[in-house]
C-alpha cells in the first residue's frame, strides 16, 4: 500500500506540472508518464489507426491515433481522442486530423508492453486491437517514440472527438480493506480461542 501511495504521489506531481516541450529522447520514459507536453509538427493522416473496443461514457467506439511528424524530424503517436462507432465495421467513423502545422498539447502515456491478442500476425488495415509503438513502426516504416501523447486540448472548431484524462485507480483502498479484514480475522480467532479455552477450564473446574 505504501509503495502505491508513493507511486500515486509521483504521478500526481507529474499530472499537475506545467507543460514542457516533448523530449525526443529519454532513458526513463516511465518517469514522464502523465507529464503535460507540447509537440509541434504535422499529422500524417495516411497512417492513422483506430484502436478497437473502446468505451467512453457508455458509448462504444474507437480511439483515434495519428502519427505526428515533429518539427525536429522525430515522430510520435498521438491519441487524439474517442470517436463513436457507426454500428458497422463496413463503415468506419471519419476523424481526419487538422492539416498543416499544429501544436499538440497532451499527456505522455506508456502503452502496455503485454497485451492479449488472438493472433500475432502483422497488423493490416486501420483498425488495431492494441497500441504498440514498436509494431506500428515495423508495420508502417515510421520510427515513432516508444510513447503516446494523449491529447487534451481541442484541435479546432470542427473537432468532434471526446477526451478525458484522469489518474488511474491505484487500488490503495483495497489494501486498507484487506488490512482491516485481517485484523478482524485475527481478533475473531483470538476471541474464539479464549472463549473455547475458558469454557473448557470451567467444565474441568466444575467436574
Amino acid at each position: 500500500m505504501e509503495q502505491k501511495q508513493a507511486l500515486r504521489a509521483q504521478f500526481a506531481a507529474a499530472y499537475q506540472a506545467a507543460p514542457v516541450p516533448l523530449p525526443v529522447a529519454s532513458e526513463d520514459w516511465p518517469a514522464w508518464r502523465y507529464r503535460l507536453v507540447v509537440a509541434e509538427g504535422v499529422f500524417d493522416p495516411q497512417h492513422q489507426i483506430l484502436l478497437d473496443n473502446k468505451v467512453h461514457r457508455g458509448r462504444i467506439g474507437f480511439h483515434v491515433v495519428t502519427p505526428l511528424r515533429v518539427n525536429d524530424g522525430h515522430a510520435v503517436l498521438v491519441d487524439r481522442g474517442f470517436v463513436e462507432g457507426t454500428g458497422s465495421r463496413a463503415a468506419l467513423p471519419s476523424a481526419p486530423p487538422p492539416p498543416g502545422q499544429v501544436s499538440v498539447l497532451g499527456r505522455v502515456g506508456i502503452p502496455a508492453a503485454r497485451y492479449l491478442e488472438l493472433t500475432r500476425a502483422p497488423q493490416a488495415g486501420p483498425v488495431w486491437q492494441n497500441l504498440d509503438p514498436a509494431r506500428f513502426s515495423a508495420a508502417t516504416g515510421i520510427a515513432v517514440l516508444p510513447i503516446v501523447v494523449e491529447q487534451t486540448a481541442v484541435e479546432g472548431a470542427g473537432d468532434a472527438l471526446l477526451r478525458g484524462s484522469t489518474l488511474p485507480d491505484f487500488g490503495i483502498e483495497r489494501h486498507r480493506i484487506y488490512m482491516v479484514q485481517w485484523y478482524v480475522f485475527a481478533a475473531l480467532a483470538a476471541g474464539l480461542w479464549l472463549y473455547f479455552n475458558l469454557r473448557r477450564d470451567q467444565r474441568q473446574a466444575g467436574a
